[in-house]
């Protein structure tokens, strides 16, 4: 397929004004009206190249007109022969839009070469391709997200950070440190010179929940204590904010943290003194506070699984609430993870654990409209849910792209197989540790 004149690229993707298109929507119906006009029928391979060729242009309503099409194209089939030949070019325009100085791009513009990315990541599965997303984007996606305030901005490069590293990052260090990247969004360090603002309540949980998706596929074994010292502290203001989802998402984030076994990892108190070192005082002064810490916790949990609501407070958010807090309690009191069930076409998908929950709702919403194609069709994402479908969703023009995934999964540290065996053993752990911590929770809200 030859490249379409200049002219008609600019008649698709430009408008006569540089303000930003409002969605993917819009860009389809412009794309359908100039087809059915000249009564041309574009293929989507077509439609995407040219879109590739508009991230060159200079306006930059072009360039999000341009991003829009990608996204709604890799939400509606997976793009994999397109990807054969474009692969390094669509992921390097995209972060061409994100680096800094590169381009005068918009925030919209960021946000949106954000999510293709995750959506390139998400498509292309793990592999030698994820792994090339996650180390030509990481260093971009942190330094972008230090420059601006803009919440959409930020939040769609947290995303972008989550998907990239939960497909490409190849050990416990590499997530880590993008945790550690998003832990400075929630929490940012006031210098000496320099007062932090607070972000908003929307940006906090945006952040939370990227920090907990990746929280959900760690090793507690492999934690660097160091880079969480009181962390189960801060979650646990977060549970007193005004804003629902901000509770929400610190009550999903401390689930995850206790199922995995590592509240003293994130408690500050990293390493509990043994009887050995002849130090009692220290040994029972260290225990006493993990203790009350968690006490603590359990109490805030307790009340936010009864609240009354406030005014103005939305009903349906705070069921939502009470139904979360709920099982968290009863996770917290009997080691009962909340398992739940959704429809994926004929199928049933089931999650048995709070980190499989976590990370079902986080692609969830990431994927937004693309969700079910590709919990239909993409085998990464197979392997990560255990998920198979019963009638087998791969279009004439597509084919999956599997090759050797499943042996990196399996030798990964950071992979899903481990991840399900550490969490079975966590399990199995805190089952026996939950009845004296459920024993000394009842004894501290009683």
């Amino acid at each position: 397929m030859g490249k379409r004149p200049q002219l008609k690229r600019a008649v698709m993707f430009d408008s006569d004004d540089d303000s930003s298109v409002s969605s993917s929507s819009t860009v389809r119906s412009d794309l359908m009206s100039v087809s059915e006009t000249e009564e041309v029928q574009f293929d989507q391979d077509t439609l995407l190249d040219q879109a590739l060729d508009a991230l060159d242009e200079k306006r930059g309503s072009t360039r999000e007109r341009a991003l829009s099409m990608i996204i709604e194209a890799f939400n509606s089939n997976m793009q994999h022969q397109f990807l054969e030949k474009k692969f390094a070019t669509l992921l390097h325009q995209c972060l061409s839009s994100i680096k800094k100085g590169t381009k005068k791009a918009s925030a919209k513009e960021i946000a949106l070469a954000s999510h293709a990315i995750g959506l390139l990541a998400l498509t292309v599965g793990c592999g030698d391709n994820a792994l090339e997303i996650y180390e030509e984007s990481v260093r971009h996606l942190d330094e972008s997200l230090t420059c601006g305030s803009d919440t959409s901005k930020i939040s769609s490069l947290l995303e972008c950070l989550a998907i990239t590293t939960f497909v490409g990052g190849n050990d416990q260090e590499e997530t880590e440190k993008s945790m550690e990247m998003m832990w400075r969004v929630i929490h940012p360090k006031i210098g000496s010179n320099v007062v932090a603002a607070k972000p908003s309540a929307a940006l906090i949980t945006s952040a939370v929940s990227a920090w907990s998706f990746l929280l959900s596929s760690m090793d507690e074994l492999k934690l660097n204590s160091k880079n969480w010292p009181n962390s189960i502290s801060y979650l646990s203001s977060l549970l007193d904010e005004e804003d629902r989802s901000v509770r929400i998402a610190a009550g999903e984030a401390l689930a995850v943290i206790f199922e995995i076994g590592s509240v003293e990892r994130f408690s500050g108190e990293s390493k509990i003194p043994s009887d050995k070192t002849g130090d009692e005082n220290k040994v029972q002064e260290s225990y006493a506070h993990v203790q009350g810490l968690k006490g603590k916790v359990v109490n805030q949990v307790k009340n936010l699984s009864v609240e009354a609501g406030g005014k103005g407070s939305a009903k349906k958010d705070l069921n939502s609430q009470r139904n979360l807090f709920r099982d968290i309690l009863g996770f917290f009191e009997y080691g009962y993870s909340r398992e739940t069930s959704m429809k994926i076409g004929g199928d049933s998908l089931q999650t048995s654990s709070w980190s499989e929950m976590i990370q079902l709702n986080f692609l969830k919403h990431f994927l937004g409209g693309g969700f079910i194609k590709h919990m239909q069709e993409n085998e990464f994402l197979h392997v990560v849910f255990d998920f198979t479908p019963k009638k087998k969703y791969l279009p004439s023009n597509e084919h999956p792209r599997m090759s050797g995934c499943e042996k990196r999964m399996l030798k990964s540290p950071n992979s899903v197989v481990n991840k399900a065996r550490t969490q079975l053993l966590n399990k199995q752990r805190l089952l026996s540790e939950g009845r004296n911590f459920g024993h000394y929770a009842a004894n501290v809200i009683d």
